[in-house]
């Protein structure tokens, strides 16, 4: 199989889907690996970093998707990349389908097999690709937090405490 990792075009997106190692396993196991030219560059992943285990660099993300059987992204599919997807073509990311509708339709009108990161589950019911991020989601949580209290956010410093109430709450 053909197993394409496109560049993450969302704003503030970072994260690449596969990490050296695992483009390694997969070119091990017979696959051919893609990865779009810097598309690991955000999380710190030279190109080399794929090159060295068998990945083959891809200029741009049409020709990617192009030639790819299977695209393996962190987030979703965004309206730029509805039109690169073709039927028949394996899309495996995060999914959250209840909240985007236009990716729901442009899945089901392309004809993708679409797996959702968030629905893969072990034989004793764990979900070991939802597992990781949230762990991450609950360490950050007080970091975000604590950011949005800072005063540039209009946070704790720049409030009144009828500001901090809640709606129909006094302080």
């Amino acid at each position: 199989m053909i197993v394409g990792v496109p560049k993450e075009i969302k704003k503030d997106e970072y994260r690449i889907a596969l990490a050296p190692a695992a483009a390694e396993a997969l070119t091990a196991a017979g696959h051919s690996v893609l990865i779009q030219k810097g598309a690991g560059q955000g999380a710190g992943i030279e190109d080399h970093a794929y090159t060295d285990v068998g990945a083959k660099i891809v200029p741009g993300a049409d020709a990617l998707w192009r030639r790819s059987e299977m695209i393996v992204k962190v987030k979703e599919p965004l309206r730029p990349e509805f039109d690169k997807m073709r039927e028949g073509q394996i899309i495996f990311t995060f999914l959250p389908l209840a909240a985007a509708k236009p990716l729901a339709r442009a899945l089901m009108r392309k004809r993708v097999q679409a797996v959702a990161f968030e629905t893969v589950r072990t034989a004793n019911g764990a979900l070991p690709l939802l597992q990781p991020m949230s762990e991450i989601a609950d360490r950050m949580a007080v970091q975000e937090g604590a950011r949005f209290l800072e005063k540039p956010w209009a946070g704790a410093a720049s409030c009144s405490p009828e500001r901090l109430a809640f709606p129909g709450e006094t302080s």
